[in-house]
């Protein structure tokens, strides 16, 4: 269920609309001044906020900066003035939408409700862009499970897979064979440690030039593997 947090000093408004939002099904929280308004919007995981301007203690205005400094949820500033100098001012600040009072409580739920669906897009098309390392030519897919070296895609198994993304994500960092088993087989490596190497052999295959001399896998000897950049 959706949070929504009112900051409303009249109470009669904001019972009002409370009503009204949760008829829609709504979780509402409600807050009398700016102040304590702000601080529960930074405290709580709301999924949007209706602002009014006019609050004892902070001011609608600096109440919607601070929140907008912390937090991308949308915002909904209301108020009594009806110039247009304090709309572009609130919504210069952050606030998503600015109505004015007198409203139907029909129009700010449906307003609510476009704004929170305008919003769960931005987020699902965020969420749904593809984690990419890309370093000197190797570009892996980390959610496709993918892997290109220079423009070709190449086929790995599983765990080619995890150690490549492994040691592409720390690179210069030297890791020993037995660190290198843990972090991909999440087990001790009593007796497999060549598991490890037959591994490292396989990947450069397939992204090496020149395997005898490695561009990207590098043995440290004595010691274990690093990823050069």
């Amino acid at each position: 269920m959706s949070k929504i947090l009112i900051i409303e000093d009249e109470e009669a408004i904001a019972d009002l609309e409370k009503d009204y939002l949760e008829l829609s099904d709504f979780q509402v929280h409600i807050e009398h001044s700016g102040d304590t308004g702000l601080e529960a919007a930074l405290a709580e995981d709301f999924d949007l906020v209706i602002l009014d301007l006019m609050l004892p203690g902070m001011d609608g205005f600096d109440v919607c900066k601070r929140i907008r400094e912390k937090k991308n949820i949308p915002i909904l500033m209301v108020s009594a003035k009806k110039d247009d100098i304090d709309k572009i001012r609130g919504l210069g600040l952050g606030a998503d939408d600015y109505m004015t009072k007198p409203f139907s409580p029909s129009e700010l739920v449906a307003r609510v409700k476009a704004h929170m669906a305008r919003y769960d897009r931005l987020v699902g098309s965020a969420q749904k862009t593809n984690d990419i390392v890309e370093i000197r030519g190797i570009k892996i897919d980390k959610t496709a499970r993918r892997v290109w070296i220079d423009g070709e895609e190449k086929t790995f198994t599983t765990k080619e897979f995890d150690m490549l993304t492994f040691l592409a994500e720390n690179p210069n960092h030297v890791y020993t064979k037995e660190e290198l088993f843990r972090e991909i087989w999440d087990m001790d490596s009593i007796g497999d440690i060549a598991t490890v190497t037959v591994h490292i052999k396989k990947i450069r295959e397939k992204i090496e030039f020149d395997t005898s001399k490695p561009q990207y896998i590098e043995t440290i000897w004595g010691v274990g593997y690093r990823f050069k950049v």
